[in-house]
């Protein structure tokens, strides 16, 4: 089965290199591995360029494109259009895979299913080997989606034929383009998944929705565009009774965050959070 696995990168030179060796020591051979590339401005694309030999000589693909775009869901959608896989899934080009099992792993569950996901952990960029934040996606569920939960985006591995059928990403939203897609497919067109209890990336924090207060905003209000887009508001009579579904969209998008409050306060309070192991890169 051919993988495809698409990286967006822009200006990523001081980290794409770990991705790129995280693909190659995976033991799934039948790999391409996509880097959309947004005209970077530093080393990035020779850094890229000089991993095309060790790609050929590990039997896995590179193809590469390098142009602006309008973003990294506007890359992601032009990596999915490029890819040949039977079964494509994304690593950003400052994360890198926690085993080299992954994609090994991801062949032999999605028999059967449309799409598989998995979990992920965050790290500090000055300390790989540090797990700040382990994010599970064993609880997500359709029903939970419809409250802003959603299985870990770098962990989803999906056939590419239900992204020719139900569509790519949707550029309108800003940061949580992810989670309006997933719910599409998931919530909206019940594709069948399946849940793999593994820790698929290693992330680095600090990216588009791990950054700050400004960010979880932006995604509370594109998480209420996903619901408006996918479930369109009842025709009301009263224009009071239209803002009252708004306010209980609002309201069960707000409650997820009580209990990664809690967590994190009880994670530091008993000092629960420990380190996941990380390969050493090549």
């Amino acid at each position: 089965m051919k993988i495809t696995v698409i990286t967006a990168a822009w200006n990523s030179a001081e980290t794409i290199r770990d991705t790129l060796e995280s693909v190659l020591a995976q033991s799934h051979a039948d790999v391409e591995h996509i880097i959309v590339d947004g005209n970077s401005r530093d080393r990035t694309m020779e850094i890229v360029r000089s991993y095309e030999a060790a790609y050929r000589e590990a039997g896995k693909e590179l193809k590469w494109t390098s142009q602006p775009d309008a973003g990294i869901y506007d890359a992601m959608n032009k990596g999915i259009a490029m890819a040949t896989g039977e079964v494509v899934g994304t690593l950003n080009s400052d994360d890198f895979y926690t085993s080299s099992d992954v994609l090994s792993r991801v062949a032999g569950e999605i028999t059967g299913v449309d799409a598989v996901y998995a979990d992920i952990h965050y790290v500090s960029p000055s300390d790989l080997n540090r797990c700040v934040r382990y994010y599970s996606s064993r609880d997500c569920s359709r029903m939970k989606m419809r409250m802003g939960y959603m299985p870990a985006h770098p962990s989803f591995y999906c056939r590419r034929e239900i992204y020719g059928e139900y569509g790519l990403f949707d550029l309108d939203f800003k940061i949580a383009a992810d989670f309006e897609l997933l719910f599409r497919l998931i919530y909206i067109h019940r594709i069948k998944t399946r849940y793999i209890d593994a820790d698929f990336v290693t992330m680095r924090v600090g990216g588009a929705s791990t950054s700050g207060i400004a960010s979880h905003r932006q995604i509370i209000i594109d998480h209420l565009n996903t619901y408006s887009k996918n479930i369109p508001d009842k025709p009301f009579p009263w224009p009071v009774l239209r803002k009252c579904n708004s306010a209980i969209n609002l309201a069960l998008d707000v409650i997820r965050y009580l209990p990664k409050i809690i967590g994190l306060i009880y994670c530091k309070i008993k000092h629960r959070i420990t380190p996941r192991p990380v390969p050493a890169m090549p």
